[in-house]
């Protein structure tokens, strides 16, 4: 997109936000590092998107900082009710979320969902804070009574909330985080999380958050008793919930001293078996990368189960706790990594994802194996060498 055309999108949104008897105008804070923070400006015609940045995205200032706030490091121009125009050069639809870096402006036109202001300003934090030498992450990150920090890594969907939110070590944050010399931050005031199928008993930090103040989407419910159905799938089963962290006392508090420092390590990946020894004593305060990702077992597109959260929950315990160290392990073929083979409180024979999915995947090669390619079937031979050797 040139610049002629940002402009003309964002001449729409302003003419129709002038238009309007009243607009809604928030500024607040990314970033819980004081000494990275931005200042951000949201102009928006629905009370809902304003309401969606206070309890998610951005840090409510205190009245002081408002004061002082000045001028602003980015502005969001939402006019999601007022389309575009598609006639425009660049436009394949009536809808249309524009970033102009350069102008550190945002246009949003033709989309109420509040997400692309969410996404929108995390896109802008990936371009700010490398240039200070920070790094941007899509992650969730708690932090243990001995100050030891875990990051989750993921996309969407693949967990970060429902691990970070555990009962048994403080919330950071559950899906954006900066990492610096200072340590890491939280570059947002709230949480953003899945909601279909909520149980109290499987995530409790997170049922316990929905009480009044906070934005549920897609959600059906009891209009005389404003009781949520939370298995309900009739609008769709994307519900999502935001709150702001201070929803649920000190766990789920702002964290205005969240910077974690480090002593003497920072660990940037996989620490080998050899170095378990270094690993084990250089704990103290150092930042941890947890990388765990959970799949789906013995299942086709559309049916079967993630593996259990209990499960899930044991297998980072142990990491927390370091008993994964001590443990077995066994060292796939091709790829050489290594699982283990026993975590306490955990099937052994969900730990290898051969156990599980591999079975599908050689059932499904054996389709194959009858077709002859080539006029001596040699390139059949040849693909069937190269599939599955388990």
């Amino acid at each position: 997109m040139d610049e002629h055309t940002f402009m003309v999108s964002r001449q729409r949104a302003v003419d129709y936000l002038n238009s309007l008897e009243k607009v809604f105008v928030k500024d607040q804070f990314l970033n819980w590092d004081p000494e990275n923070r931005i200042k951000i400006r949201i102009v928006s015609a629905r009370a809902y998107h304003s309401l969606s940045c206070t309890t998610c995205k951005c840090i409510r200032p205190t009245p002081e900082e408002l004061e002082d706030f000045g001028t602003p490091d980015f502005i969001i121009y939402n006019a999601g009710q007022f389309p575009c125009n598609r006639y425009t050069h660049y436009m394949a639809s009536s809808t249309s979320i524009d970033v102009n870096l350069a102008r550190k402006e945002m246009v949003i036109l033709s989309t109420q969902y509040a997400g692309e202001m969410k996404k929108g300003l995390f896109s802008v934090m990936h371009y700010l804070m490398p240039k200070r030498q920070i790094l941007s992450l899509h992650s969730g990150c708690n932090m243990g009574k001995d100050r030891d920090v875990a990051l989750f890594f993921g996309l969407s969907g693949t967990g970060k909330t429902t691990l970070s939110t555990d009962h048994n070590r403080y919330l950071i944050g559950d899906d954006e985080h900066c990492w610096s010399e200072n340590g890491v931050s939280n570059i947002e005031g709230g949480c953003y999380a899945k909601c279909i199928d909520l149980l109290r008993e499987k995530e409790p930090d997170i049922w316990n958050a929905t009480k009044f103040g906070i934005v549920l989407e897609n959600v059906v419910f009891d209009e005389h008793t404003r009781e949520v159905e939370y298995s309900d799938e009739f609008v769709t089963g994307g519900w999502n919930l935001r709150w702001d962290q201070g929803a649920n006392g000190d766990i789920f508090s702002p964290f205005w001293s969240c910077m974690h420092h480090a002593a003497s390590h920072k660990v940037c990946g996989h620490v080998g078996r050899e170095d378990a020894e270094a690993w084990r004593h250089s704990l103290a305060c150092e930042h941890w990368l947890v990388w765990w990702k959970t799949w789906f077992s013995s299942c086709t597109y559309g049916s079967g189960s993630r593996i259990k959260l209990k499960y899930t929950r044991n297998i980072i315990d142990a990491i927390h706790s370091g008993s994964l160290l001590n443990a077995n392990y066994k060292t796939t073929e091709i790829f050489g990594l290594e699982i283990p083979t026993e975590v306490d409180g955990v099937p052994s024979e969900i730990l290898d994802p051969v156990n599980t999915l591999a079975g599908l995947f050689k059932k499904n090669f054996e389709v194959f194996a009858s077709y002859k390619i080539g006029s001596d079937s040699k390139l059949t031979d040849e693909i069937l060498a190269a599939g599955q050797i388990f």
